[in-house]
C-alpha cells in the first residue's frame, strides 16, 4: 500500500474514505456508527457533534464500496457497474446535491443536508469537480485482489495499476511469471 496524497488534492479525501477499509491488514476503520461520525467530522465533511446511526453506517459502507468499484473501473478502463452507479446516484439524491453560485463566479455542487447524507454527498461533489477537470480517472484502486488500496496515479500516461510497484506490482508479475513457466513446462510434457 502506498500513502500518496501529493498531487491528489481534494481527491485525496475520497481515497482516504475508500481506504477506511484495509484489505491487507483486514481492518475496517468504519466498524461502528461512532467511527463513521468521527471520520466525517475529523475530515471536515460534517460539523462537530454529528450523530450517525446503524443505517447511516450501512449507507456509508455501501457508498465506499461503490466508489471502490468506480476506482477499479478507472484502473481497468471498464464501465462502472450498474449496481455501483445506483448506489452513487442514490447517495447524491440523499445528500440533495445542488449547484450553489457564489460571488466569485464559482458554482460548486454542495449538499443541502447537513447530516451524514450531506457529509457523504460532499465526497461526491469532490468526484464531480474532479470529473469536470479531468482528474477523476487518475484516482484508482490497486488491481491486487488482496489490496484494493486507493491511490492517485501521477504517471504521465496514467498507466499505473498497482498502489506500489515494489509490493503489489512485483507480486503480480511474479505470479504471472510462475503461471507462464508452469504452462511452458506442461506444454513440454
Amino acid at each position: 500500500m502506498s500513502d500518496e496524497r501529493q498531487g491528489a488534492g481534494r481527491l485525496g479525501l475520497v481515497a482516504e474514505f475508500v481506504n477506511t477499509r484495509d484489505f491487507d491488514e483486514e481492518v475496517d476503520h468504519l466498524a461502528s456508527a461512532a467511527d463513521l461520525a468521527e471520520w466525517l467530522t475529523g475530515h471536515g465533511l460534517a460539523a462537530p457533534g454529528l450523530v450517525a446511526g446503524s443505517a447511516d453506517l450501512r449507507h456509508a459502507v455501501e457508498l465506499r464500496e461503490a466508489l471502490r468499484s468506480a476506482l477499479l473501473a478507472n484502473n481497468d478502463g471498464e464501465p462502472v457497474g450498474t449496481d455501483a452507479l445506483a448506489v452513487l446516484n442514490r447517495a447524491g439524491r440523499r445528500g440533495r446535491l445542488v449547484v450553489r453560485f457564489d460571488t466569485g463566479g464559482e458554482a460548486p455542487l454542495e449538499p443541502v443536508s447537513s447530516d451524514v447524507d450531506g457529509a457523504l454527498a460532499r465526497l461526491l461533489s469532490i468526484v464531480h469537480d474532479a470529473a469536470a477537470t479531468g482528474d477523476w480517472p487518475r484516482l484508482k484502486v490497486c488491481r491486487s485482489d488482496t489490496c484494493r488500496w486507493a491511490f492517485y496515479d501521477q504517471s504521465k500516461n496514467r498507466s499505473r495499476h498497482w498502489c506500489s510497484m515494489e509490493v503489489c506490482g512485483s507480486q503480480a508479475k511474479a505470479r504471472s511469471y510462475r503461471r507462464r513457466r508452469a504452462a511452458d513446462e506442461s506444454d513440454q510434457t
